[in-house]
């Protein structure tokens, strides 16, 4: 296989930016930027998450079989930047952003959030340098209603600039 064939055509996928979040049996937050999502079922409704096989959040999402997935609008660059790294909790804050507990799984919802759902774990799938998380929407919050089209209203791995790249 020609890698540079491969990898410029995967990259041809386009990706939103969220937030995983988890908390896990000792009450340790775990947050990380994911971009490989999808819903796959509409009832139940079911999404999957590609998670890195050695994350802390993996780790706790495995744990508590429970997670939120914070969806990030237009413009908010600055907050997927700050969950590339390991979370930081500083009270009522997980690197530098508000949370609240979710109502439905406890996991943290960020303030900074357009939308966000809960989700009950249903399967991990085991698979190379990323596992599959398949959850099962049991709560969803939208603190700000997009103008127009839902899709168009998330934050895509586009505009974290033209050296950020995810896949391939």
């Amino acid at each position: 296989m020609d890698d540079d064939a491969k990898k410029t055509a995967l990259r041809m996928i386009p990706y939103g930016i969220y937030v995983m979040t988890a908390k896990d049996g000792d009450g340790s937050i775990a947050a990380a930027t994911v971009n490989w999502v999808t819903q796959t079922s509409f009832s139940p409704p079911l999404i999957v998450v590609g998670v890195k096989a050695d994350s802390g959040a993996l780790n706790a999402v495995t744990e508590t079989r429970a997670f939120a997935l914070n969806m990030l609008g237009k413009g908010q660059q600055g907050q997927a930047f700050a969950f590339f790294k390991p979370a930081e909790v500083d009270g009522n804050k997980v690197s530098g952003e508000p949370f609240e507990a979710g109502s439905a799984t406890g996991s943290p919802i960020l303030d900074c959030a357009q939308a966000s759902v809960e989700c009950k774990v249903t399967e991990i799938v085991a698979q190379g340098d990323h596992h599959i998380v398949v959850g099962e929407v049991v709560g969803a919050q939208v603190a700000k209603a997009p103008d127009g089209r839902p899709d168009e209203a998330i934050l895509e791995m586009k505009e974290l600039g033209d050296n950020v790249f995810y896949g391939g």
